[in-house]
């Protein structure tokens, strides 16, 4: 598996699906985003520019079972998923969109869209609705 960005996003998936005992490469072009892996992260590290193709390559992204585009930059990571998809045929593609309006470009694809944005907003309207829903039982 081939990940795309060590910022608190990709690395806090890499260090848990490492510890789950999958085999993963994490790709980021500032070394120090790597201190963010734990001791127990059993990956591989290569430090570069994910917008090329041969540090696409130098990961084996074309062997790679997942790949995740988790960038803090949206177009990067529609980029570099679409790349994954279409050029090194990777069967599982996820792409973290933090816009929601820049989501719905994957809503027809085989690319799986996290966006923060709206996870977050459809939890907090959850919790909402059930702290009304309780309110409302307790005044009855």
């Amino acid at each position: 598996m081939v990940m795309a960005g060590c910022g608190k996003l990709g690395s806090f998936l890499a260090n848990r699906l490492s510890s789950n005992g999958h085999s993963i490469v994490i790709i980021d072009k500032n070394p120090a985003a790597f201190e963010r892996l734990s001791f127990e992260f059993t990956g591989f590290k290569l430090e570069g520019d994910v917008s090329l193709l041969s540090v696409l390559q130098k990961a084996k992204v074309a062997d790679a079972y997942a790949f995740w585009a988790l960038t803090e930059n949206d177009n990067l990571n529609l980029m570099i998923a679409q790349t994954a998809k279409s050029f090194f045929k990777v069967d599982k593609v996820f792409a973290r969109i933090h816009d929601p309006e820049k989501s719905k470009i994957f809503q027809d694809s085989e690319i799986f869209n996290i966006c923060p944005t709206i996870l977050a907003g459809e939890k907090a309207l959850s919790i909402f609705a059930e702290e009304l829903k309780t309110s409302s039982e307790d005044k009855s």
